[in-house]
């Protein structure tokens, strides 16, 4: 068909002009802000979703607020809680780029494809697309599970080539790099005490895969961090600590860095809470305890995109 085709009551007009549109700019340049698009919301997960009952995934689903067809925690990705009984196995789909298993608890084998990856408590694991994900536990293992799923959902696509090979994160190793990071002469002076995991894929985003960004930190006692934001959702996994840390959250701040109108959000071993893009937020510890954290957040891609936009408040350090 030819541009003059387009002529005169013909049917071909109707059928490729019928899905388009046109608003004026300022009814259309803001969807989130006229509601037309929802906002992420803040929302918390207890550990009760994985302390007891069968082998099974457990979506953190917000599809509901998101107004998505299928299981999503963010616009790009899903997070779930695994639960594996001792004894039995249980697979996970792999319909995403970029898989990260956060063992919480647990030992077992994790089957991806041929290759076969033991894990125990405190390993992290990512996968790429490809392959199928099997899990076989020998004690009663609970994994939390983010995937980019929902990108691929949003833009069509099925994953074909693996970005990067499957990494173990041990236990042992990520701890000991967390606490030559504590133990930094200047860690006092930086806006947290944390270690970013990376791979050698990336020499550019220095992330965990492609999409996806994870960081190991400690909150030590009587912490009170400055407010930061950025553009990427966070997916926030509690490892470990006692009542009386909390994360502050509020969508603006004051001239000063102040939080405006903030929500506290409680934090509970083995709970994760979710993060909105763009929102201030800052960590406390009031209790008598160190406490671990792993945010993980779509910033492998946002770091790409050059849209990160990583911001502090009150503060010259990074």
């Amino acid at each position: 068909m030819t541009r003059d085709d387009l002529t005169g009551d013909d049917s071909a007009i109707t059928d490729l002009t019928r899905d388009g549109g046109y608003l004026e700019y300022s009814k259309a340049s803001n969807p989130l802000a006229s509601g037309a698009i929802p906002a992420i919301p803040i929302i918390q997960f207890p550990a009760s979703i994985h302390a007891s009952g069968p082998s099974q995934i457990l979506p953190l689903d917000i599809s509901e607020q998101l107004r998505c067809s299928a299981p999503a925690s963010s616009a790009s990705l899903l997070a779930s809680f695994v639960r594996i009984r001792a004894g039995e196995h249980l697979a996970t789909p792999n319909r995403a780029t970029s898989h990260l298993f956060y063992a919480l608890r647990g030992t077992g084998v994790m089957r991806f494809g041929e290759q076969e990856i033991s894990y125990r408590q405190g390993d992290l694991v990512t996968l790429p697309c490809g392959q199928d994900i099997i899990h076989s536990a020998t004690e009663e293992t609970v994994f939390y599970w983010v995937n980019d799923e929902p990108l691929m959902r949003y833009l069509g696509v099925t994953p074909s080539h693996p970005q990067f090979e499957p990494t173990l994160y041990a236990h042992a190793q990520s701890r000991q790099s967390l606490e030559e990071a504590a133990a930094d002469p200047l860690a006092a002076q930086r806006s947290r005490i944390s270690v970013l995991l990376t791979n050698t894929h990336f020499p550019q985003t220095l992330t965990i895969t492609h999409v996806l960004w994870a960081m190991l930190g400690i909150l030590p006692v009587g912490a009170n961090q400055l407010p930061h934001a950025h553009k990427s959702v966070a997916l926030d996994l509690i490892l470990e600590c006692e009542p009386g840390c909390y994360t502050m959250v509020s969508e603006k701040v004051d001239a000063d860095g102040n939080l405006i109108n903030p929500v506290k959000v409680p934090w509970e071993s083995g709970g994760a809470f979710i993060t909105p893009p763009g929102w201030w937020h800052s960590h406390h510890n009031e209790s008598g305890k160190p406490a671990y954290l792993m945010p993980i957040q779509d910033a492998g891609l946002h770091t790409y995109l050059r849209t990160l936009d990583i911001q502090f408040h009150r503060s010259n350090v990074v």
